[in-house]
């Protein structure tokens, strides 16, 4: 009885000190963290900024909302669109004096790579300076840091320049050797999101798309390169095909970079540019700092309000989060949004491969409701395909940067199934029904032919709805969508010649097209979701509460988890999948 006693008091005991620590936590963040408003970064004359992008990842870093806690309630400004509004800023602030871009390393993706270097672009414009640094080059970094006026590399460095790849992962003889099974019900011969589930080889038609992918991705890319280092498109190639760069030397002489040097002497050249003495330092200030600044000391003005609704992440059901399209915010902005009356229009910005086929009607339908009262702009992120494009295909217009992966316009469902691994180990499955189909579906026994026919039947029903959303919303026959649809998807560039986009450009030229819809000459912008949080997750950040996530992707590092991640999240899929095929890894 008294050893009962000792562990019943432990488990309390450390429930308790659980308890106080959470607490703890709690008044830490009200001490430190409601001062965060007003405490601001001192930017100093005669400064640069570092643009350093680590921490960025989604275009919206996201508003929470904690009922119970409001004091923990906040607005995140380190996503990419408060980064490229702090630029904005920058080019018209005194203070600053140029940017530089220091080793620099992301996870943003080719459009928002392109819509960060067109804002650079225009920053230069102002007369200030852009100069980059790196110790080596990816061809990502390289693209965007192609932009500054003056690029360093390393003497010792290494030029990352040969062209695009993508390599796919197939498991049928995996199924085959552990028994583990996923049948697969599709419509699109171009749907590959499950195609590594029904052969060890590519198909020629998903070859082909992905040939075609990257070769306009590449365009876009040498394009932009080939403007800003003046170097013809052709001789890009040249050097892409024969590693003509693969030394800094070598670089240099392409004049893919303009010195190859140390950092010390990078930051050399920058005190010049500053006139500033070499044994002196200069002032930087961090590009997060300062977008902390802009977005808690600047304010809009207008006649009215242009609301910027961010749907990023795969589409899912629930509330959602800054990596998840819920149906719950989602929804609930849409609405809030309509209802607004200062809000005169909205911009729907997309970065999403779909996912739930039903979720993704219930946007569509929350965004034919808001249609009728003020117009929807879409602009498309990185990815808006299969329910991402779902979402999109009826609003009021449509804009994609030329890298935008977009299309995707097919449906298809997974079921895993393990009759073959249960019976290899002794287990084997009988049933009892009442009727012919009351079993229904199960893992323990062959998918049946009456069971598949039911389940094609239903993927062929949501197609045709989707591809009539599209063909209704996009103003095409059902017969010319049909034939782009399939599940193929498409860039940006080739979006706008077959008509599932309207025109090529970022977020910025989106919010402009949204204000001439509503003839607004001045506006101020409101962003959307404000996600709702309830008591259970705030234990998420805590260190004692590390996420299982966090965990196995410091065990086995950020590559062997995007793979695990990959199995997981198809293995998990539950109804109609309107998913792009994510196995495309651009690289």
């Amino acid at each position: 009885m008294n050893f009962l006693k000792n562990i019943l008091s432990t488990v309390i005991g450390l429930f308790v000190f659980l308890i106080i620590i959470f607490v703890g936590f709690i008044f830490i963040a009200l001490i430190f963290g409601s001062g965060d408003d007003s405490k601001q970064v001192s930017v100093k004359s005669n400064s640069v900024i570092e643009l350093n992008l680590e921490e960025v990842t989604n275009d919206y870093a996201g508003k929470f909302l904690y009922e119970d806690f409001s004091f923990l309630n906040e607005e995140k400004t380190n996503g990419l669109s408060d980064i490229i509004n702090a630029i904005d800023a920058a080019k018209t602030d005194d203070k600053i004096k140029g940017i530089s871009i220091l080793n620099n390393t992301s996870l943003i993706g080719m459009a928002q790579s392109k819509a960060l270097r067109d804002k650079l672009e225009d920053f230069k414009k102002s007369g200030k300076f852009v100069v980059a640094y790196a110790n080596s080059f990816t061809q990502k970094e390289y693209y965007l840091n192609s932009v500054a006026d003056t690029i360093y590399l390393n003497p010792v460095g290494e030029m990352d320049f040969k062209g695009l790849s993508s390599e796919v992962m197939f498991y049928k003889d995996f199924q085959e050797k552990t028994g583990v099974k996923m049948e697969v019900i599709r419509h699109g011969k171009y749907k590959s999101a499950v195609e590594p589930y029904l052969a060890n080889e590519m198909s020629e038609a998903n070859r082909e798309q992905t040939t075609a992918l990257l070769n306009s991705i590449w365009n876009s890319v040498a394009k932009d390169i080939s403007k800003s280092r003046k170097i013809s498109v052709e001789r890009l190639n040249e050097i892409a095909n024969g590693l003509l760069a693969r030394t800094p030397e070598m670089a240099k002489a392409e004049k893919l970079v303009d010195k190859v040097a140390y950092e010390d002497e990078y930051h050399n050249g920058i005190r010049k540019a500053l006139k500033v003495k070499k044994e002196e330092d200069y002032n930087t200030v961090d590009i997060i700092d300062y977008a902390h600044n802009v977005a808690t000391s600047s304010k809009s003005s207008g006649d009215g309000t242009i609301a910027i609704i961010y749907a990023q992440g795969m589409i899912l059901t629930g509330e959602g989060d800054v990596n998840i399209v819920g149906e719950g915010s989602m929804r609930r902005s849409l609405q809030e949004a309509r209802k607004d009356k200062n809000v005169k229009a909205i911009v729907l910005r997309i970065d999403s491969p779909g996912g739930s086929a039903l979720t993704s009607d219930l946007i569509w339908r929350e965004i034919e409701l808001t249609k009728k009262v003020k117009p929807v702009v879409v602009s498309m992120g990185n990815l808006a395909a299969s329910g991402g494009y779902y979402i999109a295909c009826n609003a009021s217009k449509i804009y994609a940067e030329e890298t935008t992966i977009t299309g995707s316009i097919g449906v298809f469902g997974t079921l895993p199934n393990i009759t073959k691994l249960t019976n290899n180990i002794g287990i084997h499955t009988e049933q009892v029904k009442t009727h012919q189909n009351a079993a229904g579906y199960s893992i323990f026994t062959p998918l049946d032919d009456n069971t598949k026919n039911t389940i094609q039947e239903s993927v062929e029903n949501i197609y045709n709805v989707f591809v009539t959303r599209v063909a209704t919303g996009r103003k095409m026959k059902f017969e010319q969508v049909d034939a782009i649809a399939q599940g193929r998807v498409w860039t940006g560039a080739d979006a706008l010649k077959i008509g599932l986009v309207d025109k090529i450009g970022g977020m910025d030229d989106a919010i402009k097209a949204a204000a001439e819809m509503v003839k607004l000459k001045k506006y101020k912008t409101k962003n959307y979701p404000e996600y709702e949080k309830d008591f259970a997750s705030l234990f998420g950040g805590m260190p004692f509460m590390q996420s299982k996530e966090s965990f196995i992707k410091e065990e086995v590092g950020e590559e062997n988890y995007q793979m695990i991640e990959q199995i997981r999240r198809m293995s998990a899929q539950k109804g109609m999948q309107a998913l792009m095929p994510f196995e495309i890894n651009i690289k």
